[in-house]
């Protein structure tokens, strides 16, 4: 089984809006195989607490903007690892040294990876 095309493209828009606010080392995965209630994780990280909250509220207005529901968010008063569900999508925005603690890409190593193919920063309109 693979990612629903809804999925695909909630994660586009999401990656973006990540990528906007300078979010680092992006990874999407494709956990349809071991989880039967979402399709695709992002990983996204901050540099600071601050990053990390500018970026998971850019990524959940962007989503909601597309039609999207979050389902759930924790994490937000501390900054450290905010998580944003949208069903079909789940958003972790890390702070660099939880990401590294927590280490979600070695837990979920047999999940395919998903290319973001994301426009270099020059490149973007307006």
């Amino acid at each position: 089984m693979t990612a629903s095309d809804r999925a695909l493209e909630l994660l586009r828009i999401a990656a973006l809006a990540a990528d906007d606010k300078q979010a680092e080392d992006l990874v999407a995965l494709d956990v349809t195989g071991p989880l039967p209630l979402t399709d695709v994780f992002l990983l996204a990280t901050g540099r600071n607490e601050r990053n990390v909250l500018a970026i998971a509220s850019e990524v959940e207005d962007k989503l909601i903007e597309a039609g999207a529901k979050p389902l759930r968010r924790e994490g937000r008063s501390e900054g450290r690892w905010v998580l944003l569900d949208f069903g079909d999508l789940v958003v972790h925005v890390f702070h660099e040294e939880d990401r590294s603690y927590y280490s979600l890409e070695r837990l979920w190593k047999d999940c395919p990876a998903i290319a973001l193919d994301l426009p270099e920063h020059g490149e973007r309109t307006a």
